[in-house]
């Protein structure tokens, strides 16, 4: 079920038609709350665009603290940056025109299974978190394609695990992931399966991973072209929270765009890396990233800016870069055709060439980032005994 909170009847009506008519249409907070009281199991409130927004953001906010499964949709005659930025702020899970009343249906259908995924972790008898202290989970994004996210993402990766870390490879780019074929695997399950679980606990998760080696995992994109459209975002944050806690760290590849996915990835994050090359196309796209990361109140000092290709002279400097984003450049990776060489055969540099320049960068800042030693386990250091993992078959 779904409330709406909307005092212009004509309005009240169109919002409610387009969620089916079986909505409950209130005409303030209070009643609001008495209806939340009364249905604990709400999982969508919908403020209409007669609702003033610092009431709403106000609303959103509390519900965030006190209702975190609950989903708060604003609807808006006209949506802009201010907008959007105050929503997002505020804990509101979806911005709609109200000229879009059928992205209004998809929005509440989004909130819904986000609720479900939320709940079923709060659910007594649920499955619990392993016990243990929390791994760092890392996000890889840029706006712009061909910058070399997804060779950053691997070879962070691959360093962190011949450091001594058991490391996990996300791969949330569900149009076309490349991380499993970057590192020779050829994985059986991948995102897509996860929907397909009936609760996701330990048991789910790593039933979906595939093996690259002793302390390195990968939890691939989909494996077919329409196998993206059964990736489920509910799924995804709880897995993303699971694997916090069967890992020292999360490596996160992302598609670039800021869709469910990666939204979901920041929410989780604990560092973000943020990728771009000596070009401006790679300079307005991270710019303009820069600036809706603001707006989605991810902390800047959270942030790490990687130049790749950074001896690249094409009349750009990295200082320019600097100071146009207002962010220091933690690492610059210098040019390579050996980058691509292993690539085509499947290795991370830093595995095939461990004192390369490039290597030695790769590694440097892969401990920079994750700087203190692996945690100590009580498993054996060739791994956990219960883990169901998809070892990488040659075909």
């Amino acid at each position: 079920m779904t409330v709406i909170l909307e005092r212009d009847p004509d309005q009240a009506e169109q919002l409610q038609a387009a969620l089916g008519g079986g909505a409950t249409v209130v005409g303030s907070f209070d009643a609001v709350e008495r209806h939340l009281a009364a249905h604990p199991r709400e999982y969508a409130v919908v403020l209409g665009a007669g609702v003033e927004l610092d009431a709403a953001t106000g609303f959103a906010h509390n519900q965030r603290i006190t209702r975190p499964a609950l989903g708060v949709i604003l609807v808006r005659s006209r949506v802009d940056s201010n907008i959007l930025g105050d929503a997002l702020r505020s804990g509101m899970r979806e911005v709609v025109e109200l000229r879009d009343l059928t992205g209004l249906a998809v929005a509440v259908r989004r909130v819904h299974e986000v609720s479900q995924a939320v709940a079923g972790l709060a659910t007594p008898g649920a499955a619990e978190p392993a016990p243990g202290p929390t791994g760092t989970l890392v996000t890889v994004f840029s706006t712009k394609g061909g910058v070399g996210k997804t060779t950053v993402a691997t070879n962070l990766g691959t360093a962190l695990a011949d450091h001594g870390h058991r490391v996990c490879l996300v791969d949330l780019d569900v149009h076309g992931g490349d991380v499993a074929i970057m590192l020779q695997l050829f994985p059986t399950r991948s995102l897509s399966d996860l929907a397909s679980l009936s609760t996701v606990d330990q048991g789910g998760v790593e039933s979906v991973l595939t093996e690259h080696s002793e302390r390195l995992c990968v939890l691939a994109a989909p494996l077919t072209i329409d196998a993206k459209d059964q990736v489920s975002a509910a799924a995804v944050t709880p897995a993303l929270h699971m694997l916090k806690q069967l890992f020292d760290v999360v490596v996160v590849d992302t598609s670039g765009q800021f869709d469910d996915f990666a939204l979901d990835a920041f929410d989780q994050s604990d560092l973000l890396v943020l990728v771009g090359t000596l070009d401006i196309p790679s300079l307005k796209n991270l710019k303009l990233a820069t600036g809706t990361l603001d707006l989605l109140n991810i902390p800047r000092e959270d942030w790490r800016l990687v130049l790749n290709r950074a001896d690249a002279k094409v009349g750009l400097s990295p200082k320019e870069v600097e100071e146009t984003l207002g962010l220091e450049i933690v690492a610059s990776i210098p040019s390579s055709r050996d980058i691509l060489a292993a690539v085509n055969r499947g290795e991370a540099i830093v595995q095939a060439q461990p004192k390369h320049s490039v290597s030695r960068t790769f590694i440097a800042l892969a401990r920079s980032l994750v700087e203190r030693p692996p945690a100590d386990h009580p498993e054996s250091s060739k791994g956990r005994g219960s883990r169901r993992l998809r070892s990488k078959q040659v075909h």
